[in-house]
């Protein structure tokens, strides 16, 4: 899927960062959500890599990544722990600064990246989340049947890693499956990408960990962020899919301009997972957001 691209591994504090790099130009991280990898990202990329240098990172405990071990405040997992881990990443490639495309999960890392590292964060592009604060303070009764497994994932161990191990592929294909489109938008080398990483030990763990901080000491970092009024400074594009969950049930644009001083959004006709629904569509608004230029060849 991505053959004009290196592999690299990076380690943090001893957490094993995996990801691929291609392209020339300004930098652009990546970052993908639940239960994927950086392999969401495979009919974008190339094209972005024409006028960037892209950078794809899976998340710890999600895809070749490191899976650290829990503790009790779940800070192993915490936005800004994943955060650092990103900055790390750019920063060994030699990026001071730089433009983010994130979705999902890794769309929440993001806003913690910019947070709290806004010098190293030009801009940024968020696909289909509200900011996690207000989405769990604003859960309604659509949103919790939509979004069950934010619910399920921060239950006590070990009854959902349990589950999960259960049957891995099953757990990846109906929490996928289940949205709008179903299974359809997912090309089989993608899916089965997927499917592989989510079987890998440890995977179960990772997964609940990341919603066990969303949902305790990464609304912390956001409740303290509020309290001293700090916003996000950058250019801030958000993007969700008219056909998704997160735009009827949240008022996205308002949401997000409680948290950034500089926002803009527009809804894609697709569901929940634009990089591989709505490919055309989400290139169409990076392009000029990101101050894409022609790449010139010498």
């Amino acid at each position: 899927m991505f053959t004009s691209f290196s592999t690299f591994d990076l380690t943090r504090n001893g957490v094993q960062l995996h990801g691929r790099i291609g392209g020339r130009g300004a930098p652009l991280l990546l970052l993908h959500g639940h239960p994927q990898t950086h392999a969401i990202w495979h009919r974008t990329a190339p094209v972005l890599a024409q006028h960037f240098t892209v950078v794809m990172l899976d998340l710890r405990g999600y895809g070749d990544s490191g899976r650290p071990p829990a503790d009790a405040e779940h800070a192993a997992y915490s936005k800004r722990e994943m955060a650092l881990d990103a900055l790390h990443v750019m920063q060994q490639h030699g990026f001071g600064r730089f433009g983010v495309l994130a979705h999902d999960r890794g769309a929440r890392v993001a806003h913690r990246l910019a947070a709290d590292h806004a010098q190293s964060v030009e801009r940024l592009m968020l696909l289909d989340i509200a900011p996690t604060l207000a989405m769990y303070r604003d859960t309604s009764e659509a949103f919790a049947r939509a979004y069950w497994h934010w619910f399920f994932l921060i239950q006590p161990p070990p009854l959902p890693e349990a589950l999960i191990e259960g049957d891995p592929v099953r757990y990846v294909r109906s929490v996928m499956g289940s949205r709008h489109a179903g299974l359809a938008p997912f090309a089989p080398e993608a899916l089965a990408e997927y499917e592989r990483c989510a079987a890998i030990e440890g995977t179960a763990q990772g997964i609940c960990e990341d919603y066990r901080a969303s949902a305790t000491i990464d609304l912390e970092h956001d409740r303290a962020d509020i309290a001293a009024g700090l916003k996000l400074t950058q250019p801030l594009r958000v993007l969700w899919g008219e056909h998704g969950a997160v735009g009827r049930c949240f008022d996205v644009l308002s949401l997000w301009r409680e948290r950034a001083a500089d926002v803009s959004g527009a809804t894609l006709p697709c569901g929940h997972y634009i990089p591989e629904e709505a490919p055309h569509e989400l290139l169409a608004e990076a392009l000029p957001f990101f101050n894409a230029t022609p790449r010139i060849e010498t």
